[in-house]
């Protein structure tokens, strides 16, 4: 682990078995605090190290093909949906600063890119939260990958 910062979210794990393939998140959640959702801009979708994706079998997001292997993830947050990135590269350390605008996310190594609608929550999320969820769409189990962070939920479709 890094010590850039002083550490005040919890790293969380997110995990799911999917028909013999093993899907695993890293990140550390933070907490709300009166912050706002990035939109518009490149985000390392969470704090500390960066948060990472592992499959040991290769999947679909969406309609797009992922091998296996460990991603870094990031999004870049709107309004009305999210752009959901699965980068090849994964930085030391989550966002390096240069004039204050650099980050550590080089677009030449994006893998996967899908954009995914955003669904309103009546409840706002104070810890940003990443899990997998399972929902009967159409008489068919569907998978999500979903993040959660004030009263926006994004879920992206995953394939076996």
């Amino acid at each position: 682990m890094h010590n850039e910062t002083k550490k005040i979210s919890p790293a969380r794990t997110a995990n799911l078995d999917l028909d013999g393939s093993s899907l695993e998140v890293g990140y550390s959640s933070p907490s709300k605090k009166g912050r706002v959702v990035p939109f518009g801009k490149i985000w390392r979708t969470g704090v500390n190290e960066p948060t990472t994706f592992t499959t040991t079998q290769q999947i679909k997001i969406i309609n797009k093909t992922l091998p296996a292997g460990t991603y870094s993830l990031w999004t870049i947050p709107n309004k009305e949906s999210w752009k959901v990135i699965f980068n090849t590269e994964v930085p030391d350390w989550g966002v390096t600063q240069v004039d204050g605008k650099q980050t550590t996310h080089a677009t030449k190594n994006d893998y996967v890119t899908v954009d995914v609608s955003v669904k309103k929550l009546a409840v706002p999320i104070e810890e940003f939260s990443i899990s997998f969820d399972n929902e009967e769409l159409n008489q068919k189990s569907q998978n999500f990958l979903s993040l959660a962070y004030d009263t926006t939920k994004i879920m992206v479709p995953i394939y076996k």
